[in-house]
């Protein structure tokens, strides 16, 4: 067991459902060329940044449109869907809640650009429940590689052994444990568990309670 100084959790498909919105984006974007959004294309791609998972996608559909026109038609698509099908993700407010109340920092800690990701946080009236946020920008090498994560631990000026990493995708899940810290998965449909085995702890849901007791934190309280 160890004892948790910060916490630092993923976005997109930890903190809200964003990548259902992206694994319809790019069906229809698929579907629209006659092609097929495979699971193979969603595990290249899911949680690193588009400089990795952009060739990827055009690589494994064999699409003939440049990266950048790919990348205009998915924002454009991402966008119309942004505002009314993003919710956050089950346990998401308890958790919060809780670390709060044991006075734990937290931050943000993506492979998503920066507006993007404080718009979602800002939407959603989050913002102020993180110390801060790091994201594309702030790194020259994104997940699996652990700078995001060690760069976190030390804006919160802990060591990484004691901050806790919340992700949901393998390179998340690999940049967590290669930083040294404890890494906990959290499964969903576009992410199962079987490719997420490095972490320490695979939990249904952020407020699942095997979590929490599984650190020097305590149990959740009962609602």
């Amino acid at each position: 067991m160890i004892t948790v100084r910060a916490v630092a959790f993923d976005l997109d498909g930890l903190m809200f459902n964003t990548e259902d919105i992206f694994v319809r984006v790019a069906r229809d974007m698929l579907a629209a060329r006659g092609k097929e959004f495979t699971p193979a294309i969603m595990a290249a791609m899911i949680g690193r940044q588009w400089v990795e998972a952009g060739p990827a996608f055009k690589r494994m559909a064999d699409l003939s449109e440049s990266l950048d026109e790919l990348l205009e038609e998915k924002r454009l698509r991402f966008n119309a869907l942004l505002k009314t099908a993003v919710a956050t993700a089950p346990g998401l407010l308890r958790l919060l809640d809780h670390l709060e109340g044991r006075g734990l920092p937290r931050c943000v800690a993506t492979s998503s650009r920066r507006a993007y990701a404080e718009g979602l946080l800002t939407d959603h009236h989050l913002t102020m429940r993180f110390q801060f946020l790091l994201g594309a920008e702030d790194i020259a090498r994104g997940k699996p590689d652990p700078e995001i994560y060690l760069k976190a631990a030390n804006r919160f000026g802990v060591p990484v052994a004691s901050m806790l990493v919340l992700e949901d995708s393998p390179a998340g899940v690999a940049a967590g444990k290669a930083a040294g810290a404890f890494t906990v998965a959290v499964p969903h449909e576009h992410s199962p568990s079987a490719g997420l085995d490095q972490a320490d702890l695979i939990v249904p849901r952020l407020d699942d309670v095997r979590l929490l007791t599984s650190l020097k934190l305590g149990p959740l309280p009962s609602f």
